[in-house]
């Protein structure tokens, strides 16, 4: 995640979590790859997705690859096993519900307003880092993780995704002297394809 950190020239607060990370990989059973990994994904992700940054690890531009993604990723999959027969809906609201530290009623359509997300940015109190991008890309990677698991993302889950994708594209849209920009809007634009036919 380092170089989000002063994407919009001001230094906040960055979560970061590898010694999570290290612990979530010495906890696994062998036979239980951690984080994502294309050798053990459903073939239809692989098929819908041949675009290599998804598959990485370690790339922050990836769902997968900052710290916050792959943790995410992790906690479904442990939902998951918890919760076998309840819907991945109930997981999603409950990563918004605790990342976002609001009701998932909160994450509706008008936290795409782009004077809102400027404003956002620009207040020095206000961790855009978290409450837009960590929560954003923890509901991509939950959503994802789905798709490269099960090879389907649920229907009822798609809008909220949704407004995970079209907000980090407008917050990057707005990084005007960020570097990675066009690449990362170009990643979401994958996202947003492959999630109209999952």
């Amino acid at each position: 995640m380092e170089f989000f950190k002063n994407l919009f020239g001001k230094k906040k607060e960055v979560y970061q979590i590898p010694q999570q990370k290290a612990e979530k990989i010495a906890e696994q059973p062998e036979e239980e790859p951690y984080g994502i990994d294309k050798n053990y994904a459903h073939q239809k992700a692989i098929e819908l997705i041949p675009e290599e940054f998804f598959w990485s690890s370690i790339d922050d531009l990836a769902p997968f690859g900052s710290d916050d993604g792959d943790m995410a990723l992790s906690e479904f999959r442990d939902w998951k096993k918890n919760n076998p027969k309840t819907e991945t809906y109930e997981c999603l609201k409950w990563t918004i519900e605790g990342v976002f530290e609001k009701n998932l009623a909160e994450y509706n359509e008008k936290i795409l307003d782009r004077t809102l997300i400027k404003s956002q940015i620009e207040d020095d109190d206000f961790n855009d880092q978290h409450y837009i991008f960590t929560v954003d890309i923890s509901v991509i990677a939950t959503g994802f993780g789905q798709l490269v698991d099960e090879g389907k993302i649920d229907k009822k889950n798609k809008p909220l995704i949704q407004l995970a994708i079209d907000r980090q594209k407008i917050w990057a849209d707005l990084a005007t002297n960020w570097e990675h920009r066009t690449e990362y809007i170009g990643n979401l634009n994958v996202l947003d394809r492959v999630l109209k036919v999952a």
